[in-house]
Parts: structure tokens; sequence; C-alpha cells
């Protein structure tokens, strides 16, 4: 067997294990499902074809429309945040000092905690009578009140402060994105801000002159992965903190609509056309990322 050939049955063999997953966990379930989302199935019976009834359903269905609504002001709000955070944390802890690994290893660990356990741990945490973050905004107030008069926020009994709940538990799982902004920011060249040095530009002009516009692409590849993966980031907090509440479905998200469709009502084909609209919703955010990396590479390429 000549060594070209023992290479490429090497890496066939490598690739083997990708390829049953890809098939196994990503292909097949999704022609499934979008055969589904033409049917009518409750795991009782025979799945009965319905032609576009489900997706017809969708749209008359104001719960879907809440739900979808839900996950797109979710992706406005909570993906800039955190791109805007972890971005933040990659520029201040990118230099060696005193107690940066420990920063660091903070801002990673999140990440790393199971999502049920986050979520309990959160549950606890926004307590409105007893949690430790209302506790902290009630220092310094009186009679239960904030120290400006207020009210604390009733982060599971309040839609807004519900909502605002889910984006704030977002915020801490940043982890992957702060490791790869970090990575980026110590790869830029150093010549490039001795250069900046020399010439007594500010920090601001270094940030937004330099820093910036070399991080721009990479920047714009986590924004568009976070799009995508926001669809199912508020699944778990919603799920165990909020339950979808409070009423009228404050907190139902897309991901959240397909599971109780699905796993608590049965309907398993009108949640299968749900679970296409997410597919294409992300069909739509890679669209949008293949014509981000076009654009940068035409204009490194000038």
């Amino acid at each position: 067997m000549s060594p070209d050939t023992r290479s490429r049955r090497q890496l066939r063999l490598m690739l083997a294990p990708y390829l049953v997953g890809l098939v196994g966990l990503v292909l097949l379930p999704a022609a499934i499902t979008l055969v589904l989302a033409f049917t009518e199935y409750d795991l009782l019976r025979a799945p009965a074809f319905v032609g576009w009834d489900n997706f017809t359903a969708l749209v008359d269905d104001p719960v879907f429309r809440v739900s979808l609504t839900n996950s797109l002001v979710f992706a406005l709000v909570a993906v800039p945040l955190r791109l805007l955070l972890a971005l933040g944390l990659a520029l201040l802890l990118h230099r060696r000092g005193p107690a940066v690994g420990s920063a660091r290893t903070a801002a990673v660990l999140p990440t790393a905690v199971p999502e049920i356990a986050y979520g309990l741990l959160w549950l606890w945490l926004l307590n409105p009578l007893y949690g430790p973050i209302n506790q902290v905004l009630r220092l310094g107030g009186e009679n239960g009140l904030t120290v400006f008069g207020r009210t604390p926020p009733q982060w599971l009994t309040d839609p807004t402060d519900a909502r605002a709940a889910i984006v704030l538990m977002s915020l801490f799982t940043i982890g992957e994105t702060f490791v790869v902004l970090l990575a980026a920011r110590r790869a830029l060249p150093a010549d490039v801000y001795e250069m900046a040095a020399i010439e007594d530009a500010t920090g601001w002009d270094v940030f937004r002159r330099i820093t910036l516009p070399l991080m721009a692409p990479v920047l714009g590849l986590l924004l568009i992965r976070d799009a995508i993966g926001s669809l199912q980031f508020s699944f778990v907090p919603a799920f165990v903190v909020t339950d979808g509440g409070p009423p009228p479905y404050a907190t139902t998200y897309l991901s959240l609509f397909v599971y109780r469709n699905a796993f608590e009502y049965l309907r398993y084909g009108y949640a299968a056309a749900a679970t296409l609209v997410m597919i294409l919703l992300t069909v739509a955010a890679v669209v949008v990322q293949w014509r981000l990396i076009r654009r940068y590479r035409g204009f490194y390429q000038l």
C-alpha cells in the first residue's frame, strides 16, 4: 500500500466518527423534522399528511407569534450585550498581570456549569423576597425599597423584569466568546501598537483605528454565531426559572414553544413546523455570515 493511499485511509477513519455523528444527529433528525412538519402526529397514531395546515395554524397562533417576538427581541438585546461584555473583558485581561489568570478563569467558569444547575442557581439569586440580588439592591433603602425609593425588580412575576432576568442570565455564559476574543486580541501585531505609542495616540484612537478594525472579522463571525445560538440560549432559563411566564407567555421563546408542543401536548407535527421556522431563521443568519465573510475578504484583498 502506497503512502498516499495509507494517508487517505487514515483520514477517512479519522473522519468516520464525525460523519456518523453528522448523519445520525443532524441530517437524519432534520429530514424527519421536515417530513413531520407536513403531518399530524401525536406518537399514538400513525402520521397523517395534512399539507400546509401546520404552518397555517402557526400564523394564526398568538402564542407562536409571542414566542417568535420574544426570541427576536432576546437576540437583538442579549447578543450585542454579550459580545460587548466579552470584548471588554478580552481587552481588559489580554495583558499579563496580578490575578489576571484568576479573572480569566472566573469569566470562563459559568460556561462550564451544567445548564440545569445554572438555572437553579439563578432561581435562588432572583428570588424577589430573599434572593441575594434584591437584598443587595435594598441596601441603603427603607421599608424594603431600593436606595432610589423604588421597589426592587420582581424578576419572577413581572413580565418586563422576567425578560430582563433571562438576558441577565445569558450575560454570564460568555466564556467561549471571551476565549476567542482574548486569543484574537493577543494575536494582533505588537508593532502596530508601538507605532501608535510613538505618535502619542490616545487609548480611544488606538481602539477605534487599530484594535476594532483588526478584530472586526472575528467580531462579525461571533455576532452571527451568537445570533444563531440565541434560539437555544433562552430555553433552559425560561424552562427552569420562569416556566415561560409570567402570564401571558412573557418568557416563552421558540425553543420552549417547540418543547411544550412536542413533549407536553404531543403535537409533534406542529412542533416540527415551528422547528422548521427556527431552521429558516438559522439559515438566514448563516447567509448573513457568508456575506460578511465575503465582504471582509474583499476588503483585505484591496
